[in-house]
């Protein structure tokens, strides 16, 4: 992966409020600290308050974390999400509406950024506002369609803050659809007939939507990638769980990252396998992962 090209992650950047303390988060940033971590490009696309300290406090740490962002100021108040954990670590979220990055707006210096883009990953969460969605699907769609070059659609289905509309435009501009075993009974119900088995719904999608690769994460249990030659299985790590808090965001960034540097879609999905179970085995969504690739990364640290 050349160094002047971007994985970009774009949408929600925001202070999760966890029981043991606040730290930094939302999907799209989680995926672009993970990119970078593994030697990629990162780039978070994102906006804060204009004045408010919790917007300037994350800039603050973004720089501490290594993590390249364009971040536009508006007039709304940086985002916060409360989340609680229940006796196996599996967070659940009450997040605040009417804040920064619902108002993310589509600039020259974004579509500049779009034009070296070679990955970006959007979710469906920062979609809610129509402000947001329209800059999104503005961003992506400025994204060269060219060999090699990937749109990752990495399903975030929170609350009510999503419908039928939302998901089939991002599965259309698409070409890896990330999603989890819950999310996956969603779209059955949403798009097929409710007595269509799994793997069929996953083929389905795969095909109307001319997918490249549909990831179907099953929690501690295991994973799939379907891909056009063939379906590659692995079963998830066991491990002592600290958290699950961003592991999904770690697979899907192992996963590109893997890509970008030339692996194929098996030995992609094994590293992201092993990514993620290590985030398990630590407390929020961007550890230090300089134990688990043997070194400090990307300066970080």
């Amino acid at each position: 992966m050349l160094k002047d090209k971007y994985a970009v992650g774009i949408g929600e950047v925001l202070w999760d409020l966890l029981p043991s303390g606040r730290r930094i988060g939302g999907a799209p940033a989680n995926f672009v600290y993970h990119v970078t971590c593994s030697g990629c490009g990162g780039m978070l696309v994102s906006a804060v308050g204009r004045n408010d300290s919790d917007g300037i406090e994350i800039c603050r740490e973004l720089e501490r974390l290594g993590i390249e962002a364009s971040l536009e100021r508006v007039a709304y108040p940086t985002g916060r999400v409360s989340v609680a954990l229940d006796k196996d670590g599996v967070p659940e979220y009450d997040i605040v509406k009417g804040v920064a990055w619902d108002n993310i707006v589509f600039t020259d210096e974004l579509e500049a950024i779009a034009h070296r883009t070679v990955a970006v990953c959007f979710g469906s969460l920062a979609q809610r506002n129509p402000v947001s969605r329209q800059a999104i699907m503005k961003f992506v769609d400025a994204v060269p369609d060219t060999p090699g070059t990937y749109k990752i659609f990495d399903i975030n289905l929170r609350q009510d803050f999503y419908d039928r509309e939302i998901l089939e435009h991002s599965m259309q501009r698409c070409n890896i659809l990330k999603i989890n075993d819950g999310e996956l009974l969603k779209l059955r119900e949403i798009f097929y007939e409710e007595s269509m088995p799994d793997s069929e719904v996953c083929k389905r999608l795969k095909e109307d939507f001319s997918l490249k690769y549909l990831i179907l994460t099953c929690g501690a249990e295991n994973s799939f990638v379907y891909a056009d030659d063939k379906i590659t299985f692995r079963d998830t790590p066991k491990v002592k769980v600290a958290d699950t808090v961003g592991a999904g965001d770690s697979f899907t960034a192992a996963f590109v990252a893997a890509l970008l540097k030339g692996s194929g879609a098996e030995e992609a999905h094994s590293i992201a396998v092993e990514t993620s179970a290590y985030v398990c085995t630590q407390k929020g969504a961007m550890p230090d992962m300089s134990a688990f690739y043997g070194r400090t990364v990307a300066g970080l640290r």
